[in-house]
């Protein structure tokens, strides 16, 4: 008689998280503006093996962008000027979103305007609708009505700014934060008082690159954003500074390439991470740091995600 063995039982850790009232399968997310509206890349990834998709930047009109050339590779990152190129919310709920409403994968949907109002006229056409489990808010946006200085580098501004749409939407509300400040924490602080569910830093650091040859910027717009591991230790050190000064979880992000990227963010005090720039270069690293995540907690022994969240020890 032939008797046949089983197969060993995989071990799993449990990646779940519940970020702001969001109900994650794990801590894997991908940055806004990296990776579309999910369709681009879902040839490379299964999006319901993700824990959630930030959808690229959404204002309440099309947006063609910037006049290229719009991104310049720099020493281990890339500046991009795109220009927040986009259909617009009309568009997207009725040509983007029905794709995505396919997964089992939260939806956060990134927004922006150039004044309070066009932000407000966003988050209202989203409130109710089906698919979305929460909103972004990119603060890092110039608000033409006052001068062109952006919102999310005047605290007074972004208080204002985070109040007006906390009244339009019952949607978790979820503030992305500049580096480009003095104290990250006083912003954090602005949007915990005006009723945010949580927050997401760090947003891109403002750069430029020359070429020397021609004595021009190598970006149309001049200056760009800047990404990738080049900035990942600001942005381990801001999540570090934030998540002691406020009580709302974190979106970590800035350069994440790998799982011990992540843990970096994650042991500083993020509930959730976001993978970016890495998405250009392999369009299957969510999946790489989703995978690493799990083998990390299983070397270490440790049951679940939740154990490891601010666990850096720092005596």
């Amino acid at each position: 008689m032939c008797i046949m063995k089983k197969k060993p039982i995989k071990a799993k850790a449990n990646l779940n998280v519940d970020f702001a009232g969001i109900k994650l399968k794990n801590p894997v997310l991908t940055a806004s503006g990296t990776f579309g509206y999910g369709e681009e890349l879902a040839e490379f990834v299964d999006l319901n093996l993700l824990g959630g998709v930030i959808v690229k930047g959404i204002s309440l009109t099309p947006m063609k962008g910037n006049p290229p050339p719009r991104i310049w590779e720099t020493p281990s990152g890339m500046l991009n000027a795109i220009g927040l190129e986009n259909p617009g919310v009309d568009v997207f709920l009725t040509e983007k979103l029905p794709y995505l409403r396919r997964f089992d994968t939260a939806v956060l949907v990134n927004i922006f305007g150039y004044s309070m109002d066009e932000y407000v006229q966003v988050a209202e056409r989203l409130e109710g609708v089906q698919g979305i489990s929460g909103i972004e808010v990119n603060i890092s946006c110039p608000n033409v009505k006052a001068g062109g200085m952006a919102f999310g580098t005047d605290v007074h501004a972004t208080s204002e700014l985070l109040s007006a749409i906390r009244k339009a939407t019952n949607l978790p509300l979820i503030a992305k934060l500049s580096p480009n400040v003095t104290d990250v924490t006083e912003f954090a602080k602005a949007a915990q008082d005006a009723g945010c569910n949580g927050l997401s830093l760090i947003n891109t650091l403002l750069g430029m690159a020359i070429d020397v040859r021609c004595r021009r910027p190598r970006l149309a717009n001049c200056t760009g954003g800047l990404s990738g591991p080049a900035i990942r230790p600001v942005a381990v050190r801001m999540v570090w500074q934030t998540a002691k000064a406020v009580s709302l979880p974190i979106i970590g992000m800035g350069g994440i390439m790998t799982s011990n990227d992540a843990l970096e963010f994650i042991l500083a005090g993020a509930s959730a991470i976001a993978v970016g720039t890495a998405n250009f270069a392999n369009p299957r690293a969510t999946l790489d740091v989703l995978d690493g995540l799990e083998s990390f907690l299983l070397e270490q022994g440790v049951s679940k995600i939740q154990d490891v969240i601010g666990k850096v020890n720092v005596r």
